[in-house]
């Protein structure tokens, strides 16, 4: 069976300097799958590449059974690979439900758009209660709930997630990984990069340790949350 996401030697570089250096890995359909790892290993990048944002310099990405070497970005969301950035970069000055609406602009089912948009809301009670406040007077864990509410909007095969708890306060930062753990349960298929590995271990199918561009270890998350040079290095652990 194909897996829904296959990257075969990725490399990507910045200039004379390569920051993703061969680097191979799976997320099959219906499976949570982390990357985590140190500031500059590499992960943000892998995902920039696998949503169009950068070009790769060598190997494949196949997504769907669909190679995405010459597919421009806005296509590949149109294709179901949806990406909640690091940083989260909603509009500020736009409405929550205006931000929200942005997310499905490729999409021209009216009654399915409605029926979406009550699902983030469903999803985040707080969106839905401010819905037409300006996004910029939300706190960092909301901005962060609208951020990923967005990227649900296009009806993702698959979405992606970028440091979805960073800069956020412990409680904030349960509510996200608890939705993480509610979309898992509903069938989402999600690409996880998370700073806190004890969260993205304990929710993930697949992790993949990287270090400075490379895959260095691989394994079930709870393997890799039990594994002691993890537990050392990411989990602060002696």
């Amino acid at each position: 069976m194909t897996a829904l996401l296959e990257v075969e030697d990725l490399r990507v570089a910045y200039g004379k300097i390569e920051a993703v250096k061969g680097i191979s890995f799976k997320v099959e359909a219906g499976q949570v799958v982390t990357l985590i790892g140190t500031n500059g290993a590499g992960k943000t990048t892998t995902l920039r590449t696998l949503s169009g944002l950068l070009k790769p310099v060598g190997g494949q990405i196949k997504f769907d059974g669909r190679s995405l070497k010459k597919v421009p970005a806005h296509q590949i969301v149109s294709l179901g690979l949806a990406h909640s950035p690091e940083g989260r970069h909603i509009f500020p000055r736009m409405t929550i439900e205006d931000n929200l609406r942005l997310g499905a602009f490729l999409r021209n089912d009216k009654a399915g758009i409605e029926k979406d948009i009550q699902r983030a809301y469903d999803l985040f009670a707080i969106l839905g209660e401010r819905r037409k406040q300006a996004a910029g007077t939300l706190s960092g864990g909301e901005q962060q709930m609208l951020a990923m509410g967005r990227a649900l909007m296009s009806q993702p095969k698959l979405l992606m997630l970028d440091e979805p708890s960073m800069g956020l306060s412990p409680i904030m930062m349960q509510k996200i990984m608890a939705t993480i753990a509610e979309l898992k349960a509903s069938g989402t298929t999600i690409l996880l990069v998370e700073q806190n590995a004890q969260a993205a271990l304990s929710l993930a199918d697949q992790g993949h340790v990287m270090e400075v561009g490379n895959i260095v270890l691989s394994g079930t998350g709870q393997d890799l949350l039990h594994d002691e040079s993890v537990r050392k290095a990411y989990l602060g652990e002696d």
